[in-house]
C-alpha cells in the first residue's frame, strides 16, 4: 500500500476476496465529524456509506463511529437509533468497527462527562477529565502519538506519529493491553485503543494529513480481509 502526499491510489488490499472495494459503514447518529471521515475514506478509494439504518450498516465490511460532541447525548443518540445493541453483537461477529474521538469515548463502560452516563461497554474502562496540569484545556492540535506495539492498523507509520486531536476527556482502559498508543499532555493518556474488532482513535484521522490517512487505509484493508 503506497500513499503520496495526501493522496492514495485504489489498493488491491482494499478489495474484497470478490474484487470489489470494501464498503464501510458510517454512523449517521447526529454527532459531529461524519461528512469529514466520509471524504476521508472516499479518497483513499474506500467505498463509503453514511446511514443510521441497521440493515444496510450489516452488509458493510466494516464500520466507524464518528462523532464530536458530549458523551451522554452521543449515547442518547444511539440508543435511540438502535444501534448500540446493533454495535455490540457486529463487534461479537467479528466486525472491525473504528471509532473516532467520541466515537472511540462511547465503546468504553462509562464516562464521567455531564454527571455520567454508561457506554456500550466494547472495552472496559472509563472515560474522565484530562488532567492536563498546567495545559489549557480542551487538548486542541497535533501531538506525538507513540505506539507500544506494532499492529496492522499502525503498519508503515513507524515508532510514533502527529496527529491531531481535539478533546476534554480522556480514556482509561482497565487492561494496558488494549492500549496501542499514547500522548503527552500534562499526562500520559491512550489515544489508540484496540481489543478485538474494536479499535480507537482520541485524534481526528482525518484531520491528519497523510499519515492519518494511511491510518484509515489500514482500517479499510482490516476490512477488506475480513470481508
Amino acid at each position: 500500500m503506497t500513499l503520496s502526499g495526501s493522496l492514495h491510489e485504489l489498493d488491491p488490499a482494499l478489495l474484497d476476496a470478490s474484487g470489489e472495494a470494501v464498503s464501510i459503514g458510517i454512523l449517521d447518529y447526529g454527532m459531529g465529524n461524519r461528512r469529514s471521515v466520509q471524504k476521508a475514506f472516499a479518497h483513499i478509494g474506500t467505498r463509503v456509506i453514511l446511514t443510521s439504518e441497521t440493515e444496510a450498516l450489516a452488509r458493510c465490511g466494516g464500520l466507524v463511529i464518528p462523532g464530536v460532541g458530549a458523551f451522554p447525548r452521543g449515547m442518547a443518540n444511539l440508543q435511540r437509533l438502535g444501534l448500540v445493541e446493533f454495535l455490540r453483537e457486529r463487534v461479537g461477529a467479528g466486525t472491525p468497527v473504528l471509532g473516532i474521538c467520541l466515537g472511540m469515548q462511547l465503546a468504553f463502560e462509562r464516562s464521567s462527562e455531564l454527571g455520567g452516563a454508561e457506554g456500550i461497554g466494547l472495552i472496559a474502562g472509563e472515560v474522565r477529565e484530562l488532567r492536563a496540569g498546567g495545559n489549557r484545556l480542551p487538548h486542541i492540535g497535533w501531538n506525538r502519538a507513540t505506539f507500544s506495539r506494532p499492529g496492522a492498523l499502525t503498519e508503515g507509520l513507524g515508532e510514533h506519529a502527529d496527529f491531531y486531536h481535539v478533546h476534554t476527556y480522556a480514556c482509561e482502559p482497565a487492561d494496558p493491553a488494549d492500549v496501542l498508543a499514547r500522548v503527552e499532555y500534562g499526562e500520559s493518556f491512550a489515544t489508540l485503543v484496540a481489543r478485538g474488532s474494536f479499535y480507537g482513535a482520541q485524534f481526528h484521522p482525518e484531520k491528519s494529513s497523510t499519515l492519518g490517512l494511511r491510518l484509515l487505509a489500514n482500517f479499510a484493508t482490516i476490512c477488506a480481509r475480513h470481508a
